[in-house]
């Protein structure tokens, strides 16, 4: 089954870091990463621009356009992982992985991932 790990942190923190800082991250989450990759289970990684970019559609009979995320949280999404695992069990433990790598605060909220379409399948 595959997971979603969404990434979620405090966006004002962590663009408040070093390039430096920055990169000794990367470099942590990348390593985990890799395992995974060479595992074969590593599927796309993708790090979000800042909310600043964002835009909202909220839904309703006339969509409303709105500047911005609106989500009512302290933490933002960062970022998102789409590993495939046995069970969420191991799910939880590449979590941690990348929890451990990352060392800052926020959170990994993590999804199992029900195919709509696979696009890619249909080329």
């Amino acid at each position: 089954m595959q997971y979603a790990v969404l990434c979620y942190d405090r966006e004002d923190v962590v663009s408040a870091w070093s390039k430096a800082e920055d990169e000794a991250v990367m470099a942590r989450l990348g390593a985990v990463q890799e395992r995974l990759a060479a595992q074969g289970r590593m599927g796309p990684v993708a790090r979000l621009l800042p909310t600043t970019a964002a835009t909202t559609v909220r839904k309703g009979a006339e969509p409303l356009i709105l500047d911005g995320p609106f989500a009512e949280t302290k933490e933002q999404l960062l970022g998102f992982y789409i590993i495939d695992c046995e069970d969420l069990e191991a799910a939880v433990a590449v979590a941690k992985d990348l929890a451990q790598a990352s060392g800052s605060a926020g959170a990994y909220e993590l999804r199992p991932v029900g195919y709509f379409r696979d696009w890619k399948a249909a080329e």
